[in-house]
């Protein structure tokens, strides 16, 4: 078989990716902090000109220590898991995924800022979940089945709910974009055919059925029957002779010489 780890190489960006990502939304909330400012004004205002802009800048923006701190963890894990998994297509699905589920929920908000990282999230699990699947490939459908089981409890986020306790409110129709944002993705990015990845050595063009001692267990009709046993060769040796040569050499004697 021929291993998979094309597919599936870790580089530096699966870290750094990530780490820029989280660094950035850091440096706006401590900078927010420092000063004294409340950025949430540029958060997504649905439905208004002005609000468009938090399309962009909303995943960039927190309420709170609390709030940025819960968004982190998932948001290094999941963004990670992506490029790992799906380095191709990540970027794509990272930038394109703030862009799609901010209008969504520039659509279907409710009349309030809505800001915070946790809608790109939703489209992180939802894209890893759903695509894991389509592939029907082991790797990624264990993948999904991780997310889920450590993420499946944000499904209850997407539907209208009352405040949370300490009077935050949660956006559940920016939760509710990303998870159809990701979805979407899944659908309509394109990976490559992790099947292909493992090769059997009857799938190879130079196979030889008559050679593979496996196939040998069949006859013509697809029908089992004994291995056969390996043909008895004579074994011919060919002893070369080299001929023997000898040599006389005449040597005169006094008798010789009066006879």
């Amino acid at each position: 078989m021929e291993n998979d780890h094309q597919h599936f190489k870790y580089s530096p960006s699966v870290w750094l990716v990530p780490t820029l990502f989280l660094l950035a939304i850091w440096i706006v909330f401590f900078v927010e902090a420092r000063f004294n400012m409340d950025l949430s004004i540029h958060g997504i205002l649905p439905r208004t000109l002005s609000g468009l802009q938090g399309v962009l800048f909303s995943p960039f923006l927190h309420g709170d220590l609390s709030h940025i701190a819960n968004n982190s963890i998932p948001l290094f894990i999941l963004t990670a898991a992506l490029v790992y998994f799906y380095r191709n297509i990540s970027l794509k699905v990272l930038l394109y995924g703030i862009l799609l589920s901010g209008f969504l929920t520039w659509v279907i908000g409710r009349d309030s800022y809505h800001i915070g990282a946790s809608g790109l999230i939703y489209v992180l699990v939802s894209f890893i979940f759903f695509k894991g699947l389509m592939t029907k490939y082991y790797r990624l459908i264990a993948l999904s089945l991780m997310v889920v089981s450590i993420y499946g409890g944000m499904i209850w986020y997407v539907f209208p709910s009352p405040e949370i306790p300490g009077g935050i409110k949660i956006s559940w129709e920016g939760h509710l974009a990303g998870l159809i944002t990701g979805f979407v993705f899944a659908i309509f990015f394109k990976t490559p055919d992790y099947q292909k990845a493992i090769r059997y050595d009857w799938e190879r063009p130079d196979f030889n059925p008559e050679e593979d001692m496996f196939m040998k267990h069949f006859d013509e009709n697809g029908n089992f029957v004994n291995t056969p046993e390996p043909e008895e060769m004579e074994v011919t040796e060919e002893v070369i002779v080299q001929p023997i040569r000898y040599v006389y050499e005449f040597k005169e004697t006094k008798e010789d010489e009066f006879n």
